[in-house]
């Protein structure tokens, strides 16, 4: 089965015509066999899904897997089964040198609602042997599990660690690529490079848009050991509390000035990852590093992890440690209010709080996780975990829906049990 991801959160309008481009593709490729002399396409249908449980020992925000979901365990429900579950199907047709992908995904997003969406859309011409081109909806080729970060049963724990696939929640665009494969010595590699366009909705109303999404990704294979650098690039637009910049820019050069470093308007993000993995069969090790830049409320952050596990038959429990650290600024000063008004000065102590709530968002967070994966059938996987992790700094960490009485500092432990399949 071919893996291939984008994003929860994606509006009706964009999901419809996601799904229009697939099945266009997909009768394009199958009217090409009409020819007498060719083969008839071929068609496979196939699916995954993970049903989880997790608790978490705060009450006073939620932790989740993603940024995108609405809810999670803690302040919502004391036992959430949306932090892990969800259900994908996807159904390819191949003819010659022509194939097509069509996958659906259906997990909370930021609507509360598990609505099927469009995750992968696309087709693919093979050139030549060893390089192919695709259009479409197609996952951007970041991390090491890159295609296949929402198949739990293919990760070895029961999520990818939120330190450091957080750095992207946003993991497909519509746009075209080119794949090149070739081969140094014992060394198999891949090379991609990619151009394309998303807009996700991140919660209510707030969208964010990536325009000229560019990059690069280059994967190496020998023997046990696997490797993938990769770096990407766009122009990122939000309404995110474009109401308060709006507020802020009537206070003169200062706060226009506050308003042009932190509003997500026309702002260049780039993201930088290496990962590693090493598994010989009997255990296993990988670890990742990636880095972000963006000069806006979204700020800049380091993230890393490391973890491996050892296989006994059917049992293997593993370990992982992970960090996530601000490399800019997680707080401000605002707006000088000396010497203003009375109403101003209340409004922009309101503007300066606003300000403050929004640069807590920027995750510094570190954490240890353990658990015991159970292959107890073919294609089918029971895992238990636990994880520590602390936000520091005045940062809420990766935690969403934080109420009024959260403090950075607090230690959240969290439980959580899944079931991972594939078909």
């Amino acid at each position: 089965m071919t893996h291939q991801f984008s994003f929860p959160g994606k509006p009706v309008r964009i999901a419809l015509r996601g799904s229009m481009l697939a099945f266009g593709l997909l009768a394009g490729a199958a009217a090409s066999a009409a020819a007498p002399d060719d083969k008839a396409p071929t068609w496979k249908f196939s699916g995954f899904g993970t049903l989880g449980v997790a608790h978490a020992s705060i009450r006073n925000a939620d932790f989740t897997s993603t940024v995108l979901h609405a809810t999670g365990a803690g302040l919502s429900d004391r036992w959430s089964p949306h932090v892990d579950s969800r259900l994908g199907a996807q159904l390819d047709v191949s003819q010659g040198r022509w194939s097509g992908v069509l996958q659906l995904l259906s997990e909370q997003g930021p609507d509360g609602s598990y609505r099927p969406r469009v995750e992968w859309a696309n087709v693919k011409y093979q050139l030549t042997p060893d390089l192919a081109v695709r259009a479409g909806r197609i996952a951007l080729p970041s991390f090491l599990a890159a295609d296949y970060r929402k198949i739990g049963y293919v990760l070895p724990w029961v999520r990818t660690p939120v330190e450091m696939y957080g750095l992207l929640p946003v993991s497909s665009s519509d746009g075209v690529d080119a794949t090149w494969r070739w081969s140094g010595g014992s060394m198999r590699n891949t090379t991609q490079v990619f151009y394309g366009y998303t807009d996700t909705v991140v919660y209510s109303d707030i969208r964010l848009k990536a325009r000229g999404i560019a990059g690069l990704s280059h994967s190496i294979e020998r023997g046990a050991l696997s490797a993938r650098m990769s770096a990407l690039t766009a122009r990122l637009n939000s309404n995110l509390a474009s109401d308060m910049y709006a507020a802020m820019r009537g206070f003169g050069p200062q706060g226009a000035a506050l308003a042009e470093h932190y509003a997500i308007e026309d702002k260049r993000m780039t993201i930088l990852s290496a990962g590693i993995n090493y598994d010989p069969g009997q255990w296993f090790v990988l670890a990742e590093i990636g880095r972000t830049h963006t000069r806006s409320s979204l700020g800049e952050t380091t993230s890393m992890y490391a973890g491996g596990g050892y296989r006994f038959a059917s049992l293997t429990p593993f370990i992982s440690c992970a960090r996530v650290r601000a490399d800019s600024p997680i707080s401000d000063p605002g707006l000088d209010l000396d010497g203003l008004p009375p109403q101003q000065q209340a409004l922009g102590a309101l503007l300066n709080a606003g300000l403050n709530y929004n640069l807590a968002t920027i995750p510094v967070q570190s954490s240890v996780s353990a658990g015991l994966r159970w292959d107890a059938a073919e294609n089918v996987a029971f895992k238990v975990q636990y994880d520590r992790l602390r936000p520091t700094g005045g940062s809420r960490g990766t935690l969403i829906n934080r109420g009024s009485e959260f403090r950075s500092g607090q230690t959240v432990h969290v439980a959580s049990m899944t079931l991972d399949f594939v078909f």
